[in-house]
């Protein structure tokens, strides 16, 4: 349970990290690997103060890929300055060395990287309508029964209302929801506010599908929680 689902390698390569703070400040910054894995990297000499879930640019050499904060070290702990970070575009590796093929490692997560509902990362079109405001389509690249990303290049305001529908193929499922958070040349990341029974179990539908091994009844309890 909460196993990473790959090897991590010991290397220290520089990296320049950048997006918004927990405060919603902008910021730019160097730090340095301390492990890395094809999708994953824990980070040392982080000084700004991260939120969990948070979108973080990373970019190394020529290559910028985001990433999602996944823990941060506590402070006066000897993980202070430290935060593990999970690549969300998939099928864009961001180390230009061989990494090992993916397979479980004994890892085992602080109660810091826990959530109520699990992410998963996926590649879905998403048709949003902003509350007096434009509309416009986006592209998941994750997901969850609280809600999701959306790549933009211009992202909406933190706290944005909107309505927004997730196709599946040929089905959709709408869901009222609000801005959480925004990454700057990036995308948002939304909460879903309001959903309808059957647009919930048609995305709980789909986060089944992607996660085989889900115990049912956990997605099942999350289905019947109310909004």
């Amino acid at each position: 349970m909460g196993r990473r689902s790959e090897p991590r390698k010991d290397v220290q390569v520089p990296v320049r990290i950048f997006g918004t703070d927990k405060t919603g400040a902008v910021f730019s910054q160097k730090a340095i690997t301390i492990n890395v894995s094809r999708n994953g990297v824990e980070l040392a000499g982080v000084q700004s103060e991260l939120a969990l879930d948070e979108i973080i640019g990373l970019s190394y050499g020529n290559n910028r890929v985001h990433f999602r904060v996944k823990w941060v070290g506590a402070p006066g702990t000897p993980k202070a300055g430290r935060v593990g970070m999970l690549n969300i575009s998939a099928g864009k590796p961001l180390w230009d060395f061989p990494l090992d093929a993916s397979c479980p490692d004994p890892y085992q997560p602080g109660e810091t990287e826990r959530r109520k509902h699990p992410r998963y990362r996926c590649q879905l079109s998403a048709e949003i309508h902003v509350h007096n405001g434009p509309s416009f389509w986006g592209n998941l690249a994750d997901l969850s029964l609280g809600g999701c990303y959306v790549e933009m290049p211009i992202p909406l305001e933190t706290g944005a209302k909107l309505k927004m529908a997730l196709w599946f193929g040929q089905e959709r499922a709408w869901a009222e929801g609000e801005v959480a958070h925004r990454t700057p040349g990036f995308g948002v990341g939304i909460r879903f506010t309001q959903i309808a029974d059957a647009d919930r179990n048609r995305i709980g539908a789909y986060l089944d599908s992607l996660a085989p091994l889900l115990r049912k009844s956990s997605i099942g309890a999350a289905l019947r929680v109310p909004h």
